[in-house]
């Protein structure tokens, strides 16, 4: 049995043991305290008051600079899962970028020190948008974009057009710009109608709002045209191209890979001097191969073998042969705003995934792929669908 002096014993060496360790821990400990601060992230935008809270491994004192300036000193904070809140009051700050610094200082002999430092962003400023429209309702034709902008009065996190049950992010016109815009596109199917356009937009402290208009889709009377290839130019092109179902597949994943910012600026030109318009946008073509359909691009044509140079800044997205494109050059501009270039005689030397400016040569005038003659299939697309190439040259898009 143990006696009360056999305890008394074990528990003055546990005591000791626990004494002896503090005293250890208290001389001989140099590992830095591990910091945990909430409330608070770098390059973030706050408004109103920021709630945040500070957790140590180590018991010790903390202080805190806003902007070099003490919004606490040396207050003591034990060690644990216990969190130490304060507030960073910033309804009293002005807006714009502040610096956050925090330093604990543990209690042992080498006061070990731990430092964090964040920069934040204060924006307290009401959002606020306006839509750069007429007071008349946008009319756009069939077949070609509509054009959304608007104004913000200050830097925001995102905003989307909802429309004909699609929904576009919104892009700065320019490099830091406050005017936002979006483009619609209008498929030449789309039934001639009034249709509801919502803007939702959203800052980056929380703050959301939206905009609302109504556009009309107006018919357009597209031409009709008959078309004739020779079964001998068809098998001679499959046989030195892939697959025109490929080309599609290509196409569809370019758009949706496309970057979400604008990679031009201004209008786009026409990709040749043309001479003459042998198809027109929106023509309902018939041909023995592919029956009735309609042809959603531009034919154009001038000297055969000219140059033919691209249409506006961008990225060649695709430089190859298919069976029906023939020798195919296509240009990201961003935004999922896609110009394509058929039938191309030859290549110049360009390679996917190369920046090109507006102007530079794609290739020469041709006729490989299903072509009768000599013409450049001038095609744009956003988000994957066709739209009038022509109106993307005039300075508005109207």
């Amino acid at each position: 049995m143990f006696t009360f002096k056999r305890i008394s014993s074990l528990a003055l060496l546990v005591i000791i043991g626990f004494v002896s360790w503090r005293a250890y821990d208290h001389f001989f400990d140099t590992t830095t305290p591990d910091v945990t601060v909430s409330g608070i992230e770098s390059e973030h935008s706050y408004c109103g008051q920021m709630n945040c809270a500070i957790t140590s491994s180590k018991s010790g004192s903390v202080s805190v600079w806003l902007d070099d300036k003490p919004l606490i000193e040396k207050f003591s904070i034990a060690r644990g899962a216990h969190e130490h809140p304060f507030v960073i009051p910033t309804r009293t700050m002005p807006n714009g970028t502040h610096r956050f610094k925090l330093e604990l200082i543990d209690g042992t002999y080498h006061q070990n020190k731990t430092t964090e430092e964040r920069t934040f962003l204060v924006d307290n400023t009401p959002l606020q948008a306006y839509l750069l429209v007429p007071e008349t309702e946008h009319r756009v034709l069939q077949g070609r974009t509509l054009h959304v902008q608007f104004q913000v009065n200050k830097d925001i996190e995102r905003a989307t057009v909802s429309a004909l049950s699609n929904n576009y992010e919104c892009v700065p016109e320019t490099k830091n710009s406050r005017v936002y815009e979006a483009f619609i596109p209008i498929a030449c199917e789309e039934k001639p109608s009034e249709y509801l356009y919502t803007v939702d937009i959203a800052d980056h402290v929380g703050n959301a709002m939206a905009l609302e208009n109504k556009f009309q889709v107006v018919p357009f009377p597209f031409k009709r045209q008959t078309l004739t290839i020779s079964d001998e130019k068809v098998r001679s092109e499959e046989e030195l191209g892939r697959n025109g179902d490929e080309l599609d597949e290509v196409i569809a994943r370019l758009s949706e890979q496309s970057p979400r910012q604008k990679l031009w600026r201004g209008e786009f030109c026409t990709p040749i001097d043309v001479q003459r318009v042998t198809c027109d946008f929106g023509t309902v073509r018939t041909t023995q191969h592919k029956g009735r359909y309609a042809h959603k691009a531009l034919d154009i044509i001038n000297t055969p073998k000219s140059v033919v140079w691209a249409t506006q800044e961008g990225v060649v997205a695709l430089k190859d042969r298919f069976a029906s494109s023939g020798n195919t050059v296509i240009i990201d501009h961003g935004c999922g705003v896609l110009s394509m270039f058929f039938h191309l005689d030859s290549f110049a030397r360009i390679e996917e995934g190369q920046k090109i400016a507006k102007g530079k040569p794609i290739g020469t005038l041709g006729k490989t792929g299903y072509a009768s003659g000599y013409h450049l299939h001038w095609e744009m697309r956003v988000g994957n669908i066709p739209v009038d190439p022509m109106q993307w040259t005039k300075s508005v898009l109207t």
